[in-house]
C-alpha cells in the first residue's frame, strides 16, 4: 500500500479524528474509505453520485472567481 500526504485545516482533521475515534476508526481508515467508494463504487453509491451530479451541474459563477480566504473563511 502506498502513502498519501493531504493537508487540511486544522480544525477538520482534529474533528475528524473525533468522528473517526466515536466510530471506533481512525481518519487513515475514514479518507481511505471514502476515496474507494468515490472512485470504486457503483451506481448505488450515493458518494459517487453526489459527485458525477455536481460535475454535471450547469453552474455558473458570472466570471467571479473566488479567493481561497473566501472559500475557507469561518
Amino acid at each position: 500500500m502506498k502513502n498519501l500526504t493531504l493537508s487540511a485545516d486544522a480544525r477538520l482533521i482534529e474533528e475528524g479524528r473525533r468522528y473517526a475515534r466515536e466510530h471506533h476508526t481512525t481518519l487513515n481508515a475514514l479518507v481511505r474509505s471514502f476515496l474507494e467508494r468515490l472512485v470504486v463504487g457503483g451506481e448505488d453509491n450515493w458518494v459517487g453520485v453526489c459527485f458525477r451530479e455536481m460535475d454535471a451541474a450547469k453552474g455558473n459563477s458570472a466570471g467571479r472567481v473566488w479567493t481561497r480566504e473566501e472559500l475557507y473563511r469561518d
